[in-house]
């Protein structure tokens, strides 16, 4: 097992994070509140490099959905994080509320904010008088984090699998345990929705390499190394491209030019001596007027 915290308003935000893997961090309650120290105390725990979640206190008369939209515009959720659901009713905002309509408004807003986040973690926190007496379904979402007070850590006391567990508030904070091996463990499973890019890291540059040699394009008649140069890379493949592009626009042109000329010249009486001369002399004002300098500026 490893061990974390979780934490509210009435924690410090300077919370010690010695020998810890994990922290909670409450960010809402309601459709109106929201943890003063939510920013500092979600710093705190990524600053030291543990798993970081987030839970919402609900007033169970109001809407489910409008209390989850609240929470995910207030909670600084990134990939990884864990994501809670503190269901319990023992305040005046709760204590009137039919115990049906707490169940349902659980399995509404797990449900919810599941569709919202379907890459995150999304489970619920209750003591075992909820989860004994209230629940009928046993719906916890993807974990189940069980509050005890009085048996060890691990020991919850139930027989549905938990993943956290809520053992001590000694010191006037809320400790915890995660059924993990180790902090690698628990990211790991945080993180297991994510479906990875498969292109995170590579470049274009990286790309470009990959399909020039996966072509293996043959180097042209131009180059002047070619055992030691024998395939091409983009640069010079697409300037040969280009030059050979040129040589056939001439090559168009002066065909064009001289269909002309001989047209022009159909039933004029000239010799034939001067009809080649003049298709000569077109073909090469037409091949000097599409000549392309392609050297490029020289250095």
């Amino acid at each position: 097992m490893i061990h974390g915290v979780d934490v509210a308003d009435y924690q410090s935000a300077t919370f010690s994070t010695s020998g810890l893997d994990f922290v909670f961090v409450k960010a809402t309650e309601g459709l109106s509140y929201t943890n003063p120290l939510l920013a500092a105390q979600t710093r705190r725990g990524r600053d030291a490099g543990l798993v970081v979640g987030f839970y919402h206190y609900p007033h169970m008369a109001n809407s489910p959905q409008a209390e989850a939209d609240y929470f995910l515009s207030k909670a600084p959720i990134q990939a990884g994080d864990i994501i809670g659901f503190d269901w319990e009713g023992y305040d005046t905002a709760n204590q009137n509320v039919p115990k049906s309509r707490q169940l349902a408004y659980r399995d509404a807003w797990l449900s919810y904010v599941k569709d919202k986040l379907p890459t995150h973690r999304v489970g619920m926190y209750c003591n075992t008088d909820y989860w004994l007496n209230v629940d009928k379904t046993s719906t916890c979402g993807d974990f189940l984090w069980i509050a005890t007070g009085g048996l060890p850590a691990g020991q919850p006391g139930i027989k549905h699998p938990w993943t956290f567990h809520q053992y001590s508030t000694a010191g006037g904070i809320d400790h915890d345990v995660a059924n993990f091996t180790d902090r690698a463990a628990l990211t790991a499973w945080a993180r297991g929705l994510i479906e990875e890019d498969p292109m995170a890291g590579i470049t274009k540059q990286d790309i470009a390499d990959a399909c020039w040699r996966t072509d293996d394009i043959a180097a042209g008649s131009t180059e002047a190394h070619p055992q030691a140069n024998p395939t091409w890379v983009a640069e010079t493949y697409l300037k040969g491209t280009f030059e050979n592009t040129v040589k056939l626009l001439a090559q168009e042109a002066a065909q064009a030019a001289a269909i002309a000329k001989l047209a022009s010249l159909v039933g004029s009486g000239v010799d034939t001596a001067t009809v080649v001369a003049a298709v000569q002399t077109a073909i090469a004002d037409a091949v000097v007027k599409v000549s392309v300098d392609v050297t490029g500026p020289q250095g």
